[in-house]
């Protein structure tokens, strides 16, 4: 059974970073290129980064170049994204997410707020 668990979302002030995690089960982890999306309310879901199987190759939305970094652990499991300078724009539910035996799978999201 293919799992999705996304964490590490909270409020934080402009300036500020968090760190996402995302923990994922069921299938052959190491095999599949990963991203990340977001959604604004009102907006349409938005993938703002993505990284390879073995991690060497990364993407960025041009919204999020020079502040996010993505990365895996293939040991883990585990993908993450580390965001950093947060703007209030960046408000939004963030999803981690992967193609996998023809389908796209998602996580439940974890809530970012970026407020003063």
């Amino acid at each position: 059974q293919v799992q999705v668990v996304e964490s590490g979302g909270g409020l934080v002030q402009p300036g500020g970073s968090l760190n996402l995690s995302c923990s994922m089960s069921g299938f052959k982890f190491e095999i599949y290129p990963m991203s990340w999306y977001r959604q604004a309310p009102g907006n349409e879901r938005e993938r703002i980064a993505r990284i390879g199987d073995s991690g060497a190759a990364t993407e960025y939305a041009d919204s999020v170049k020079g502040r996010f970094t993505i990365s895996r652990d293939n040991a883990k499991n585990a993908v993450y994204l580390q965001m950093n300078n947060l703007d209030t724009e960046d408000t939004a539910i963030y999803y981690c997410s992967a193609f996998v035996d023809q389908r796209r799978i998602w996580g439940q999201g974890t809530q970012v707020t970026v407020s003063s």
